[in-house]
């Protein structure tokens, strides 16, 4: 489930560059949540017995996967992403910082997820993959484009946060399906006032055949399918684990950036690959040793 969910999110990045030349950046977002978060209700009145959020406490937990996970995190990303100065290389980097983020917002909320000194090593060494993997210029790491670049950081600042809190809530009753769908649609009607108050218009959309289907690949796939998996991972790794994610993402932006934009996967993204390979291997050591022990290898 976890690559799976690497996968979708990986090659997301394919979908939201090639959106964005039809799209303005935050009522692209929206857009994409109103058919997810359509599709994910629909889902949820089929599965779950009621479909509704009840209570303060289950709509405390919606409100905050709506306002960081889904309005903030895709409005900050969308909106720095469609700066030139910010690169892919440059958003993946900034994007793959989520995992240290996470870390520090559990040290506050989650005293019992906070790592050990080899899993925090584990942490770095997966940022020092994504970091050659994605391979960017230093000295456009240094150059323009400050704002939208610490609007990305935002992003993940804000995915981390509602990560932590979501996990902080222990609300066991509420459905997966039923957060996830009504966190969408609040998301996405968030982030319609605010392309609203940015002057955005449905009439500044190009609907072509390749923005339908970065948008339908976004709403169903990455987002769907992408966040179910992901609240359900949340629940069972927690925050700072499934967080690693971000690390795994950019091999799949890779080889789907190789098998569909003819994007040459080079000595780095191997490199980069098998670094993160590692740092994950320190952060799951005992479940890996748990493992090999299960299946004999280890005695």
């Amino acid at each position: 489930m976890f690559l799976v969910l690497a996968a979708v999110w990986g090659s997301a990045f394919m979908a939201i560059k090639a959106g964005l030349a039809y799209f303005p950046p935050v009522l692209f977002a929206a857009l994409r949540y109103d058919v997810a978060g359509v599709v994910m209700l629909a889902y949820a009145a089929y599965v779950v017995d009621d479909p509704i959020p009840r209570g303060r406490d289950e709509w405390a937990v919606v409100a905050v996967g709506a306002t960081l996970v889904i309005a903030a995190y895709h409005a900050f990303l969308f909106i720095g992403e469609s700066d030139p100065a910010v690169t892919s290389a440059v958003a993946a980097v900034i994007v793959s910082l989520s995992p240290v983020l996470t870390t520090v917002f559990a040290r506050a909320f989650l005293p019992s997820e906070r790592l050990t000194v080899v899993g925090v090593i584990g942490l770095v060494v997966g940022l020092v993959g994504a970091v050659v993997l994605a391979a960017p210029d230093p000295s456009n790491l240094a150059g323009g484009g400050t704002v939208p670049k610490l609007l990305v950081l935002l992003a993940a600042a804000s995915f981390a946060l509602g990560s932590v809190l979501m996990r902080a809530s222990d609300d066991d009753d509420l459905p997966i399906e039923t957060m996830e769908a009504w966190s969408m649609l609040l998301g996405a009607a968030l982030m319609h006032l605010l392309s609203l108050g940015l002057g955005e218009s449905i009439a500044d959309v190009a609907w072509t055949a390749e923005a339908v289907l970065a948008l339908g690949y976004l709403s169903i796939a990455a987002s769907g399918l992408g966040f179910l998996i992901y609240f359900d991972l949340l629940d069972r790794l927690g925050p700072i684990e499934i967080n690693l994610v971000s690390y795994v993402a950019p091999v799949f932006a890779a080889v789907s950036g190789w098998l569909f934009l003819r994007e040459a996967i080079t000595v780095n993204t191997v490199a980069g690959f098998l670094i993160i390979c590692a740092g994950f291997a320190l952060v799951k050591r005992t479940a890996f040793r748990d493992a090999l022990r299960e299946y004999g290898v280890l005695g």
